[in-house]
């Protein structure tokens, strides 16, 4: 049976507000979070971007619900070995509710270093790499590891959970789909493709269908639809620009120079807006039926109290019940 979870928008809300958001969704009814994990906002409109380790710390003492990065990269803002150590902390906290959702970056977070930005093929060469790292830290023992692109040199995690991460790989195409499968210990993409979930499987072997496949969503609940819709277009136009421009563009001002080219209309058909409870279960009810175990939907703008409300009463119990 699908399950229904929270997303957390690290880049439009501040770290106290998604504190607030995570105890309001579980208080709604919903069993699982995410969290994102930015250095940069999309836009400047959103206007935030906190540590989303930091912010893991604070929602394992306000919530008892399992959570989720969707998701960390750990190949060059960040190296995998100190990725490891902030996951395991982070599931030691959350006494093993902890999952690490890990995918290959765009360039909006990676490049603050001025580190190259690779192709898509090598950098999921390199999130291969990383997970082998971050799995061989887990176990708790002494790591040494000189490979193609990661040195790690007598480096051992002294704080682990009882149990080894689970790392869930994110994939929007059918490389890193198979990837995620033959790696991963789940899927995650933002789209209700049953063939992506398909190839994650059949990349999986024999023990595919027992990895979890989870999507997000977001939406704009409010009263209005045409108001609801008109939030939705200033804050999260990127939502429908095409996959190779969200990794590929750099900065904040990039993002609204592209997100000019997005229409109102065009969002529309991507992003579920208003009241219609009707329209909400059927946005959610889309991945259920391509096959994710565990869908996980997001509140575009301010209006968080009714919309957990809303889900509560109207949507939730329609899709759980």
């Amino acid at each position: 049976m699908t399950e229904y979870g929270y997303f957390l928008a690290a880049e439009e809300h501040g770290p106290a507000d998604l504190v607030e958001q995570a105890r309001m969704a579980e208080q709604a009814g919903f069993s699982h979070l995410w969290i994102s994990d930015h250095y940069h906002p999309w836009n400047r409109e959103l206007g935030q971007a906190s540590f989303v380790w930091s912010v893991i710390g604070a929602l394992a003492q306000a919530t008892s619900l399992p959570v989720q990065t969707a998701v960390t990269c750990p190949i060059i803002r960040v190296h995998p070995a100190i990725v490891a150590q902030a996951a395991a902390t982070s599931a030691v906290l959350l006494e093993g509710r902890f999952r690490l959702g890990v995918g290959s970056g765009e360039a909006l977070n990676e490049h603050v270093l001025g580190d190259r930005w690779p192709q898509a093929a090598i950098r999921l060469e390199m999130l291969e790499e990383a997970v082998a790292v971050m799995r061989q830290l887990f176990e708790g023992r002494q790591v040494s590891h000189h490979g193609k692109h990661y040195t790690v040199e007598n480096a051992r995690l002294y704080t682990v959970p009882e149990e080894p991460v689970p790392i869930d790989i994110a994939a929007f195409g059918s490389a890193a789909a198979a990837l995620a499968g033959r790696v991963g210990d789940g899927f995650i993409t933002m789209v209700p493709d049953a063939e992506l979930v398909a190839r994650f499987r059949r990349g999986s072997g024999a023990g595919g269908n027992t990895k979890p496949a989870s999507g997000g969503l977001q939406v704009c609940f409010g009263p209005d639809a045409d108001d609801a819709l008109r939030t939705a277009h200033r804050l999260w136009p990127a939502v429908a620009l095409p996959g190779a421009l969200l990794t590929q563009l750099a900065t904040p001002a990039q993002f609204e120079q592209a997100g000019e080219l997005v229409t109102p209309e065009r969002l529309a058909q991507q992003v579920t807006c208003g009241d219609d409870p009707d329209a909400h279960v059927a946005a959610l009810s889309a991945y259920a039926d391509a096959g994710f175990d565990t869908v996980y939907v997001n509140q575009i703008g301010p209006e968080q109290r009714g919309f957990f409300d809303f889900y509560r009463t109207k949507v939730l119990p329609r899709l759980t019940g």
